[in-house]
């Protein structure tokens, strides 16, 4: 990884104390494959591209009592919600061509 790409990454420890989150819980949505945690160095990082997810997850988990389990459960929907409505957008675009002008 090249310096420029670590200066983009945001020490793990520096996310948890500007947002109050604590470690256990990134560590557990990163073990559930939810987030992505960069190691450089025996240092851990979240990219800036991670941090939306990331506080996402966090406010599920805080602010709604979600546990982690809970919170695979309710992305992997949202998932498959997102599927769902691509597919109809594409179905109600095709049924277009048919309707008269």
């Amino acid at each position: 990884m090249s310096s420029m790409e670590n200066q983009e990454l945001i020490p793990l420890e520096l996310f948890c104390s500007t947002t109050h989150v604590e470690m256990a819980l990134i560590d557990s949505l990163a073990d559930s494959g939810l987030v992505e945690i960069t190691v450089v160095e025996h240092r851990r990082f979240i990219a800036p591209s991670q941090l939306g997810r990331a506080e996402k997850l966090v406010r599920l988990h805080d602010d709604l009592g979600i546990n982690v389990a809970g919170i695979e459960a309710v992305e992997h929907l949202l998932e498959r919600l997102q599927v769902l409505q691509d597919e109809m957008r594409q179905l109600h675009n095709r049924l277009r061509r048919y309707e008269p002008h």
